[in-house]
């Protein structure tokens, strides 16, 4: 155990808020300035801010080699499991968004801004292709790399790390989704030492929401109005757990620690 790689994961944390709040904040400022809207935000602000703060973000954590990207695992041709991945977060979905409707009503409280970018046709650079990349990159390429070095029972610092994750996302409304995907990306990391499978789950996922989005449109949708009702609901979440539930027997399988 060293109290050192904690120390480390909690910089990283700090230092990818830091840029999301700080670096984000001024991008915008300028942005509504340049625009002479007052203190008005617009998604294509939102769109440039948040792509600004990712790039940078990137560009910060590679330069300082504070996550090490290798072909090694790529190497190895697991296609097989980058197959199950996509099933797995086909799977998922439902049963979380399920989940996630029993629980008590959670504050939105960035559900206009999130709307704003998943309604832009440039939305989906940020939901589907850099956030997948540099959340994978931060939360399991850096904090969680530390964090298995921390402590020797790797499930300490698979969970620590999916509490961050959830975290950042800073609305409750997302964060119990977050925390499962969480817990299972940091598992895939832990058993492949790769973020790939992390980040191919990831943009399934964002894809996913990002495409039905733009065909629901409605935040208030609940599964019951898009099945129709509760019974066809609970066939759906079962035909997703029997999706769901092979795809990580699968992975169990293949990826070797």
């Amino acid at each position: 155990m060293n109290s050192l790689d904690m120390k480390r994961a909690l910089i990283y944390l700090l230092v990818f808020v830091g840029i999301q709040l700080v670096a984000g904040g001024v991008v915008m400022a300028a942005y509504i300035l340049m625009k002479g809207q007052g203190t008005e935000v617009d998604a294509t602000g939102l769109i440039i801010t948040t792509a600004l703060a990712d790039v940078t973000t990137l560009v910060l954590f590679l330069l300082l080699k504070w996550a090490e990207v290798s072909r090694h695992w790529v190497q190895t041709r697991p296609w097989t499991v980058l197959f199950w991945c996509v099933l797995a977060a086909f799977g998922a979905i439902i049963p979380s968004t399920y989940i996630q409707e029993l629980m008590p009503e959670l504050p939105n409280y960035a559900e206009k801004e999130f709307e704003m970018i998943m309604n832009n046709r440039f939305g989906y650079f940020i939901i589907g292709l850099l956030a997948p990349l540099v959340e994978e990159l931060v939360f399991r390429g850096a904090i969680l790399r530390a964090l298995l070095r921390w402590k020797s029972n790797p499930w300490i610092g698979i969970v620590i790390s999916a509490v961050m994750f959830s975290a950042i996302h800073m609305n409750p409304a997302q964060m119990p989704h977050a925390f499962l995907i969480g817990i299972l990306l940091g598992w895939m990391y832990y058993r492949t030492d790769s973020i790939v499978p992390g980040v191919v789950y990831h943009w399934v996922n964002n894809t996913i929401a990002y495409v039905l989005m733009a065909f629901y449109p409605d935040p208030d949708l609940k599964t019951t109005d898009f099945f129709g009702n509760q019974q066809t609901v609970l066939m759906a979440v079962a035909f997703s757990l029997c999706i769901l539930i092979p795809s990580i027997y699968q992975l169990n399988l293949r990826m070797k620690k």
